[in-house]
């Protein structure tokens, strides 16, 4: 059984720094790209960042200069690190993860931009 497991999250000031990670399990299968999405309280569920296996990413525009996404392909992990983050960054991240047409997703971990 394919799963995703996502760790990494917590409470932090605003302008901190957070790294999320998001590791795949129960399977050799490869992902092909991995992406980070969040949802805010009261929010639909929104993209954040994509990476695929030759490294090419994509941000929204919120993420752009302050998140960078990277991933190990050896290991199947995929990371989301955060800077300067702010008060509106709060939200539960997960982590979603294609295998051709078929998509998984994590559990989520909880980030709270706080003071």
């Amino acid at each position: 059984q394919v799963q995703l497991v996502e760790s990494g999250g917590g409470l932090v000031q605003p302008g901190g720094s957070l790294r999320l990670s998001c590791a795949a399990s129960g399977s050799s299968v490869s992902f092909d790209p991995m992406g980070w999405y969040r949802q805010a309280p009261g929010k639909q569920r929104e993209w954040v960042a994509t990476i695929n296996r030759a490294g090419y990413t994509g941000y929204t525009d919120s993420a752009k200069g302050r998140f960078t996404i990277s991933r190990d392909n050896a290991k199947n992990v995929v990371n989301l690190h955060m800077n300067s983050l702010k008060p509106e960054d709060t939200a539960v991240y997960y982590c979603r993860g294609w295998v051709g047409a078929a998509n998984f997703w994590g559990q989520g971990t909880q980030v709270t931009v706080s003071s």
